[in-house]
């Protein structure tokens, strides 16, 4: 199937994408066969996908990126690059092409070193493929020092290379390198489309399907993990539960607790999946001695360190990542109350909970939800600058009691 597929609900940016790869093949085609250039081009140097959480920006740059290395011989029949089965389409698509670069990070940012790497990749002429592709999955994580490492070779970029940037917004990329590129906004997909392709390319029950994008609100990725992942179901079930909990100051602090406890254990739970094995490899690799524990050679302390702070701060990562997910489905939790206190017509995301919605809803009025709504968003902006989870979810525990 086209690379396109993948792209739920995006229709004007797959035109536009499409037509770039268009332009794009011709530019290659007139530059081997040493013909004129077309006059006119959809396509650039440098592209910009932002949009909500879940809307797909790093599937539509993924996708392009594939159409970028169509080699389908279809393309000489005026045939659409992005075949989906050809060599280049596929091994881009799985994230092997020789030529496709994906950045994404499990970290809190990308730092400068990470950056310059990148730009000297992105000098290389292409090895098999049409062109240097550089998908930045996270360009909302690069450091100030990083974006101006960055925005020297967007400036200056060579014959062959496209940089593709991902970001939830264009606040969230520095307005020299934003400025530079052309910019595609996605939306957030309507639960009927998330559904649709969960039961088309995942084989979803249509009932499950259905539930889990009204309960993610057209997020692609929580849709597809709630509806296979019966943990992340539980989870939900629990973080959900939460406004029912916080009659009084203990349980406003009970609860606050059992939110941080659940998300540090998430985080150690991928550290032991993920820490042990990479230290053994490092160790290996560096010539330790046989055996958990072995002597290493001298003057590898510093690269095991460096290696020991990098899971530490994924770690950090993963503990926020998973809070921020609970924030979000609370977030959901108090949308739905206000919309039955002020009688919308707007579809209810936590259907099978309405009991719940309805107590709320009618114990309290909309200013209320309101002040939880924005407790909840401050919660949020507090982990973002550094602020101790627990002290940041308890405060907002005690606020979502007082509303």
């Amino acid at each position: 199937m086209p690379v396109w597929d993948d792209l739920v609900g995006q229709e004007r940016v797959q035109t536009q994408l499409a037509a770039a790869a268009r332009d794009a093949d011709a530019l290659v085609t007139a530059v081997s066969e040493g013909t004129a250039r077309p006059a006119a081009s959809k396509m650039t140097h440098a592209w910009l996908f932002t949009g909500p959480p879940g809307s797909g920006r790093s599937t539509a740059a993924r996708a392009f990126a594939a159409a970028l290395q169509c080699t389908s011989p279809d393309r000489a029949l005026g045939g659409e690059p992005g075949c989906g089965f050809c060599d280049g389409c596929h091994t881009t698509v799985i994230g092997t092409h020789a030529d496709v670069e994906i950045v994404r990070t499990d970290l809190l940012s990308i730092g400068v070193k990470e950056t310059r790497d990148l730009v000297r990749r992105a000098q290389l002429s292409p090895a098999v493929g049409r062109w240097q592709v550089i998908v930045l999955e996270d360009a909302d994580r690069l450091t100030e020092g990083a974006g101006n490492v960055l925005l020297k070779a967007v400036e200056e970029p060579a014959p062959r290379t496209v940089w593709l940037l991902c970001a939830p917004s264009l606040e969230d990329v520095l307005p020299t390198i934003r400025s530079r590129c052309r910019h595609l906004t996605l939306r957030t997909p309507s639960v009927d489309a998330v559904a649709e392709v969960l039961v088309r390319r995942d084989g979803i029950e249509p009932a499950v399907a259905a539930a889990a994008a009204r309960a993610t609100q057209g997020h692609i990725g929580r849709a597809r993990r709630l509806a296979t992942d019966e943990a992340a179901r539980s989870r939900r079930s629990s973080v959900l539960k939460l406004p029912l909990r916080v009659d009084d100051v203990g349980g406003c602090l009970k609860a606050a607790q059992e939110l941080v406890d659940a998300a540090a254990e998430d985080a150690k739970q991928v550290a032991e999946e993920v820490d042990t094995k990479e230290t053994e490899e490092l160790r290996a690799a560096l010539g330790a001695a046989a055996g958990t524990g072995g002597r290493m050679p001298r003057g590898t302390a510093g690269v095991m360190k460096e290696l020991e702070d990098r899971q530490k701060r994924r770690r950090t990562r993963t503990q926020r990542d998973t809070l921020d997910l609970a924030l979000t489905d609370l977030t959901g939790f108090y949308r739905d109350v206000l919309a039955l206190q002020l009688g919308s017509s707007v579809a209810i995301a936590n259907e099978e909970i309405r009991h719940d919605l309805d107590r709320i809803a009618r114990e309290s009025g909309p200013e209320r939800t309101l002040r939880r709504i924005e407790a909840i968003i401050a919660c949020r902006d507090a982990l973002d600058r550094n602020v101790a989870p627990l002290l940041a979810v308890e405060a907002m525990t005690m606020s979502l009691r007082a509303g």
